[in-house]
């Protein structure tokens, strides 16, 4: 982590959606846009195994915890970490990994309220059976962040792109 100067009034951080194993281009690409707007880049982890059960009205969040979990999502925020500091070692960004806990897309809008974020970077999904599965039962994180919130949502490839000819991985 290295000390940029601070940013002026308006340029709000810039937050990248990290899971563990997800390509670094999204990391990188995320600190390339904080460097162009001289802001901070929070790298945000979701614990899916926590969610909100509800929120004081001081903003306090209690959370509960789905039974399986703990050092599962410890290891993943370490992994997250790991990733991040070997893709930005030399970016010259101001850069945190932080925590969120809950669904995806609802978790990141909260963040990026509480931080007055000025865009929300996140990557496509891998390929794979598994993967369309998951995206099927619980939505595309990047849709409904662009549908749900005002702020731009930057969309990075994680693998070469799909051939004109190919099928497309939901298809």
């Amino acid at each position: 982590m290295t000390d940029l100067p601070r940013p002026s009034a308006g340029n709000g951080a810039v937050i990248a959606g990290v899971v563990p194993g997800q390509s670094v281009r999204i990391v990188r690409e995320a600190a390339h846009y904080a460097a162009l707007a001289h802001t901070e880049l929070i790298i945000a982890h979701v614990d899916t195994t926590r969610f909100v059960a509800f929120e004081d009205p001081d903003g306090y969040v209690h959370t509960s915890t789905v039974d399986v979990a703990g050092a599962a999502a410890k290891a993943a925020l370490d992994e997250v970490r790991r990733m991040s500091a070997e893709a930005l070692a030399d970016s010259g960004v101001s850069w945190t990994v932080r925590q969120i806990i809950g669904d995806p897309a609802l978790a990141l809008i909260r963040l990026a309220d509480e931080v007055d974020a000025s865009l929300i970077v996140v990557g496509t999904r891998k390929r794979g059976l598994g993967e369309s599965l998951r995206e099927f039962l619980t939505g595309s994180v990047a849709a409904r962040l662009s549908h749900r919130q005002r702020r731009p949502v930057l969309v990075i490839p994680q693998q070469e792109p799909v051939g004109a000819e190919d099928d497309l991985p939901w298809e």
